[in-house]
């Protein structure tokens, strides 16, 4: 039996308990009751009026299963069923919806197991129901066609994700209510954006560790270890959809490329907190950026923390405080426009002697932070760990256009860049000046 169907509490130990107390058809009952035992809520067709169902999850989440699973679900209610299977590839229409561990031969009891006609693309139900392959190589093979219900596996990864659906869409016509289930772990794509934010989609979401009970749990705590945060692991693991800004100041890709380890990094020669302070404070306030930022005697930048919080004045100045005693810091650097003096007053309630230094911005933030996003265009700033809230700010911070919030995270990160990297200097690319 394959682990992926073991309900969450359940391990192989208990299975062979029950199936040991019980009669062969008993226990073959309980085995393919996927409604009744083993699917997570999460997993279950959706109540209500909709027409596409869109599954945005990790890997090993059990998306496939969940596909096949709503796929037996409606072949026992219509005989006259005609489903459009449709993945990225031909092979992956075999190898993976069809013929794998969680695909539709495997998900039926042996006794209802339907007909798989490779040479065909055909799979043919005991009540008659019909099932036809396609690959999203070949859209206009869905041009004729009709059918009363879809999968689409790995939305994401279709090379003409639009005219596939389109093609999918005019043939949708069969039967009194066709619908589509839509199983992706998520890449950003117009496709995928525009098919989320349609008001017929309903939209779940979940990740890897949601199955955790049936997967390794070494295996798990190596993909922490290994992609915790990082624009990877929060898209496969996590199945978040991360968008980036089109003409963002940042890119993904550049993140993940500057992204360091903890011993990975050199011997620091200065480090600072950075802090962008909130003008007010409460639920619906800007947040207090807090970033730590360190520099080698290479002349090279590293973030090192984000403590970025929405807290009334005395409480961010704590945190602040813990932030440069845990990194041992040399200073706090301040903007000093919003409140002027007044935040280093609170600062020193919480310390008296903290080194601290105000800046100031003549300019707007576009000017103060693009010499900081030249410096990890030329590889000089690295990210030690994942950031993904200081990241997500950065690769949707678009110059020219109106942010609904200020990138707190992002101003921090400048003052923090600037004032270690491109020098105490009296004027700054006339945006900074230091006092």
């Amino acid at each position: 039996m394959p682990a992926e169907w073991l309900p969450a509490a359940t391990t192989a130990a208990d299975i062979d308990s029950l199936c040991a107390e019980l009669s062969d058809s008993e226990a073959q009952a309980i085995l393919y009751d996927w409604r009744g035992t083993w699917a997570r809520a999460e997993q279950l067709l959706p109540a209500g009026d909709w027409a596409n169902w869109v599954i945005l999850a990790g890997r090993g989440f059990g998306k496939t299963r969940t596909g096949a699973e709503a796929i037996r679900e409606v072949v026992y209610r219509d005989p006259n069923a005609r489903i459009a299977l449709v993945g990225p590839t031909a092979a992956d229409c075999r190898d993976v919806m069809v013929e794998g561990e969680s695909g539709l031969l495997n998900v039926f009891p042996p006794w209802e197991r339907p007909e798989y006609e490779s040479s065909k693309r055909r799979i043919t139900f005991k009540n008659g129901a019909v099932g036809f392959l396609y690959s999203a190589e070949e859209p206009e093979r869905l041009r004729g066609p009709q059918h009363s219900f879809a999968h689409c596996d790995e939305v994401a990864f279709y090379k003409e994700p639009q005219q596939l659906w389109d093609n999918l869409k005019f043939g949708l016509r069969l039967g009194a209510d066709p619908r589509v289930v839509v199983t992706t772990t998520p890449q950003p794509s117009k496709f995928l954006a525009e098919l989320i934010a349609d008001k017929n989609t309903v939209v779940s979401r979940g990740s890897t560790f949601d199955n955790k009970a049936n997967l390794p749990a070494g295996v798990l705590a190596e993909f922490l270890r290994v992609y915790g945060g990082t624009r990877i692991g929060r898209q496969e693991l996590y199945g978040e959809l991360l968008n980036e800004a089109e003409g963002a100041l940042w890119r993904r890709s550049q993140l993940e490329e500057c992204r360091r380890y903890r011993n990975q990094l050199p011997d620091l020669t200065r480090i600072v907190v950075a802090v962008d302070p909130a003008v007010t404070a409460g639920e619906n306030s800007d947040e207090t950026g807090i970033v730590v930022c360190g520099e080698d005697d290479a002349g090279n930048g590293y973030v090192l923390a984000d403590r970025t919080c929405r807290l009334p004045p005395d409480q961010w100045a704590a945190e602040v405080v813990r932030a440069f005693d845990e990194h041992e810091a040399d200073r706090v650097i301040a903007e000093a426009n919003n409140g002027g003096d007044l935040v280093e007053s609170v600062l020193r309630t919480v310390r008296r002697t903290l080194p601290y230094k105000k800046v100031h911005a003549s300019r707007g933030k576009v000017a103060r932070a693009e010499p900081v996003a030249a410096l990890y265009e030329q590889a000089r700033i690295f990210h030690a760990g994942a950031f993904p809230a200081l990241e997500d700010e950065q690769v949707t911070f678009v110059p020219g256009k109106l942010n609904r919030r200020s990138p707190n995270r992002v101003d921090a990160l400048v003052w923090g860049m600037t004032f270690l990297l491109l020098g105490d200097r009296k004027h700054i690319g006339k945006a900074i000046w230091v006092t």
